[in-house]
């Protein structure tokens, strides 16, 4: 028995672990408990030395003056403040009222606003909430099919989870090993499709089946202009000078080799300020230029859109880091909420409470990962898995497919943090002798690990939601009707299309890298052929140089100056490291004995 458990220990100590997990224990006590219990079973069996132990408070350290983890409560301030100060709430009024006439357009609406809060928040929980409480009872009143409205809901708010700035994209770099900035810039465009294939299903209800998903009525449109008319003309030529004077930035005022990123970044700056500046002028100066619907949606639109370009576009080129651009959202955050009178000390008070406990939570899952890792490295654990993976037939293909129906089943019952701190570690080391890109490797995985929070029946932006939506038959305080309540079942069912999406999106992310590639800086490529070595003349101790001016002196001036368009001859010509004669065809008197060396001249 003890040789059974003494060549199986990695095996072992790992299936303990899953057993603690759905037995409910604290997911850092469980890893913790683990590596210190199998820590003492491998130091009594000869398996690990006693003073492997003496490496805890090293790797718990370190852990602990990790600067780029000062990122996740820099970012979960700033999304609990916009939440809370009510940017959401104004986002959903006003674009819901701008998309409301089409059929679907609520749907598309909280998809909108679900990417941009994503962009803004990077925190499923404010997401999923603030849309439920905001956006549920709109789309329940006019007659929303409830499977529909919820299932839309719950998926857009997992887009935080993919969306930089992710926090779940924090860890994925920390573990991997990998630039934060990098990471962020692979896994914008996979968000953002998948935003995109959210809007195009619900495009497809609203066509095939537009009794789930009815236009607002005309009485629910409160943005009107005066004659009646719904002001979007106004706002589409906003728009359409606004992007006129990007293109016209980019193409006449920036240098043409610029980085496409930076070009893409500043022009869009420059076009989004002139319409803000346009929209200030025109209600300033009271000149009725534009609508109301336009004006909404400047002054509620841009203010987060300039936060996600001063955020993301200073680590997209560069400028700051990840936790510095996090201090720049937080404080962008603040501002904000000032500007609008909607801050308190209450209100700030929550945000700090809630932000300290979650930045505690993924800390104390990371000490206990550490804890678990130092053991289950020390008894070989690391090779266990590189062997089992590294043996599974269809090379890279296969590897990846069986990582991601793993990722999947065990998104059923962990957590996106835990599945980051615990498997993560354990597939990027294989997935690298594979030769698979990890930032790549890491946006996938973040992709499948949104399933975590769909999927029944543990998906936990089902639950979030579950918390806000009725549970009970209610009077709506508008129409005065009676609106039944929403079950578990109607959730559950109307998260079941938006999970078969996000494994779409992972197979689309398999099959064109480039999706994630693409937006990564290209690494110069170095041409070995044009390479030129060049190796210093030493004489040997035992030599002595020949005096200035001498015949040997003249004799390897001539040879350097032949030498200088034939690199190889001069490495030819040079001694070698041995202390051996140079070839027979150097004509070079041999140097006398005595002092040091001194170098040829022309040799220098």
């Amino acid at each position: 028995m003890i040789e059974l458990l003494t060549h199986n220990m990695a095996p072992v100590m790992f299936g303990a672990l899953i057993v603690f997990l759905l037995l409910g224990y604290p997911v850092a006590f469980a890893l913790a408990a683990n590596g210190i219990f199998f820590g003492l079973i491998g130091v009594e069996l000869g398996l690990l030395q006693p003073s492997l132990f003496q490496a805890l408070p090293q790797r718990l350290w370190a852990v602990m003056s990790n600067d780029t983890l000062l990122a996740v409560p820099f970012f979960t301030f700033m999304g609990l403040i916009l939440e809370r100060s009510g940017m959401a709430e104004d986002l959903l009024d006003t674009i819901g009222q701008l998309f409301g006439p089409m059929r679907g357009g609520l749907a598309f609406a909280v998809i909108f606003v679900g990417a941009l809060l994503a962009a803004t928040t990077g925190v499923v929980a404010a997401s999923v909430i603030s849309m439920g409480l905001i956006s549920l009872p709109i789309m329940l009143r006019y007659g929303y099919d409830r499977r529909f409205a919820t299932g839309v809901i719950a998926a857009s708010g997992t887009l935080a989870q993919i969306i930089p700035p992710s926090l779940v994209l924090i860890v994925m770099a920390d573990q991997l090993g990998k630039s934060v900035g990098d990471m962020y810039a692979g896994a914008f465009i996979p968000g953002l499709c998948l935003a995109g294939l959210y809007a195009v299903y619900a495009g497809g209800i609203a066509v095939f089946k537009p009794g789930w998903a009815p236009a607002l009525p005309l009485a629910a449109r409160t943005f009107r202009e005066p004659h009646g008319g719904s002001g979007v003309a106004s706002l589409a030529v906003q728009v359409a000078v606004a992007v006129a004077v990007a293109v016209a930035f980019a193409q006449y005022y920036y240098p043409p080799d610029a980085p496409t990123d930076e070009l893409l970044v500043v022009s869009t700056s420059v076009g989004v300020g002139v319409a803000f500046v346009a929209a200030v002028i025109n209600h300033l100066l009271k000149l009725g230029l534009l609508s109301r619907i336009a004006e909404r949606v400047t002054f509620v639109l841009i203010p987060p859109l300039a936060l996600i370009f001063l955020v993301l576009g200073t680590i997209f080129l560069g400028v700051a880091t990840p936790t510095e651009g996090g201090a720049m959202g937080a404080s962008g955050a603040l501002i904000m909420a000032l500007a609008r009178r909607r801050i308190s000390f209450p209100l700030l008070r929550q945000a700090m409470d809630a932000t300290a406990k979650l930045t505690s939570f993924v800390v104390f899952i990371l000490v206990g990962a550490r804890v678990f890792s130092l053991t289950f490295y020390g008894v070989d654990g690391h090779i266990w898995v590189e062997h089992l993976l590294t043996g599974l037939p269809g090379g890279q293909l296969g590897f990846l497919i069986v990582v991601n129906i793993l990722i999947f089943v065990l998104a059923f019952f962990l957590d996106f943090f835990e599945l980051a701190f615990i498997v993560i570690p354990l597939l990027g080391p294989v997935a690298e002798k594979l030769g698979v890109d990890l930032i790549w490797f890491g946006v996938l995985l973040g992709v499948n690990m949104q399933t975590s929070f769909m999927h029944p029946p543990f998906g936990f932006a089902l639950f979030y939601l579950r918390s806000v939506a009725p549970a009970k038959d209610y009077i709506d305080k508008l129409t005065g009707k009676l609106t039944p309540k929403i079950t578990t079942g109607q959730i559950y069912w109307g998260a079941v299309p938006f999970v078969v999406i996000q494994c779409i999106m992972v197979g689309l992310i398999i099959a064109f890298p480039g999706i994630v590639t693409g937006g990564l800086a290209k690494k110069e490529a170095i041409n070995t052929d044009q390479m030129r070595i060049e190796v210093p003349a030493e004489a040997s101790e035992t030599e002595e140089a020949p005096l200035m001016g001498g015949p040997a002196a003249a004799s390897d001036a001539k040879d350097a100056t032949e030498d200088e368009g034939d690199p190889a001859k001069a490495v030819e010509r040079e001694p070698r490291a041995d202390g051996k004669s140079p070839p027979a065809d150097d004509k070079s008197p041999p140097a006398a004995s005595g002092d040091a060396a001194k170098p040829p001249a022309g040799k220098k």
